[in-house]
């Protein structure tokens, strides 16, 4: 903990600059919305960027407003693609990869299941085994889920070593991937022989995020936000649902952080993580469609479920202390705060603000709290 308390002396943001500055990052992912904002911090620490995704989508899209300059590379492409994927990411040598890309949609893995298996196992897949082709040392941090666990909707959060499991395609396909990851780690990577190929490989498993510039579809920020500002009432499909909710900044630091652990101490550090809110801050739909409704200042919502929609979760929590004990991570904003900051960006964004300056001043705010 002796180091911990370094960085924490030392602060995060000049810790990050230390650790990030000159480095050379590959994102994948990096047009979708929790790659916009990774790829945007990582610019403005002084990292350079090579971003690989599918085109962004057409319309309102945070990754073509942001207008990304400086040390960024964007490359088109799909990770199921290998030779295309192999080709950007050993001609790049990264000293770090984060990988974002993925299907994460729920209600989408019940229309496409095989595209979804296919994009997060294949695709996962296909990233280690270019990775494999480096001979460059390199700190690799795979972003799954919290869905990974084979959740029985009870009030016991779920820990890094409770099994895995999936019962819609898109939960399923992150165990899936989990496992994949596992094996490959034991096969290629086997931390015994770090020595020699100098990989360090962890999971992150992010709770639901939210934060501003999200327009995905069937996700709750997004569409509480059109229905706002189209004087329409918010639809809830499962309001009493509780989730771990928390501001897209939350886990993207935690990432650099663990991204920055593994180039220190690799051995201690390539292992699975959770990230998610403290458990006070495990609120349902409803609680934060209300929340949004007061932060927005008019508006109404009603409650939609229906027997025949596709299966979702009730109930989903997270246990964070491993990553608060050992990693030294922990939430800075807790669930009001996540949900005023990202309702409002979205009003200064519509009333014209720049998305990349609010999205920078978000993380000026979080950086504060976090000193």
């Amino acid at each position: 903990m002796d180091k911990l308390k370094a960085m924490t002396s030392f602060g995060v943001e000049n810790y990050f600059r230390e650790k990030y500055a000159g480095k050379r990052v590959f994102i994948t992912g990096h047009t979708g919305f929790k790659g916009s904002w990774l790829t945007t911090w990582l610019i403005e620490i002084g990292a350079i960027v090579k971003g690989y995704s599918l085109e962004p989508v057409h319309g309102l899209n945070l990754f073509e407003s942001l207008e990304i300059k400086g040390n960024h590379e964007s490359k088109i492409g799909d990770i199921r693609d290998y030779e295309r994927l192999e080709s950007e990411v050993v001609d790049f040598e990264p000293d770090y990869v984060f990988h974002l890309a993925a299907q994460p949609l729920v209600r989408y893995s019940y229309d496409y299941p095989i595209d979804t298996y296919q994009t997060n196992v294949i695709g996962t897949g296909n990233l280690l085994m270019a990775i494999k082709k480096l001979d460059n040392p390199c700190a690799i941090v795979l972003i799954t889920t919290d869905k990974v666990y084979l959740n029985n909707e009870w009030h016991y959060p779920y820990r890094e070593t409770d099994r895995l499991g999936g019962y819609d395609p898109y939960s399923s396909s992150k165990a899936c991937c989990e496992l994949l990851i596992d094996s490959f780690r034991n096969s290629y990577f086997n931390l015994n022989q770090y020595q020699y190929h100098q990989k360090a490989i962890a999971v992150a498993r992010a709770g639901n995020v939210i934060g501003g510039g999200d327009w995905s579809r069937d996700r709750i920020i997004p569409d509480i936000v059109k229905a706002l500002r189209s004087n329409k009432t918010v639809e809830m499909r499962n309001p009493r649902a509780v989730r771990p909710w928390q501001h897209v900044i939350e886990p993207l630091a935690g990432y650099l952080l663990l991204g920055a652990r593994l180039s220190e101490t690799p051995c201690q550090f390539a292992k699975a993580w959770n990230f998610g809110p403290l458990l006070q801050d495990n609120i349902t739909v409803n609680k934060l469609v209300d929340h949004a409704i007061e932060i927005w200042g008019s508006g109404t919502s009603k409650d939609i479920s229906n027997d025949k929609d596709p299966h979702e979760a009730g109930l989903l929590k997270l246990d964070i202390n491993k990553t608060l004990n050992e990693l030294g991570w922990k939430p800075k904003f807790d669930s009001k705060e996540a949900i005023h900051l990202t309702i409002q960006w979205y009003k200064d964004f519509i009333s014209g603000q720049n998305s990349k300056d609010l999205l920078l001043k978000d993380i000026s705010k979080y950086l504060k709290k976090a000193e």
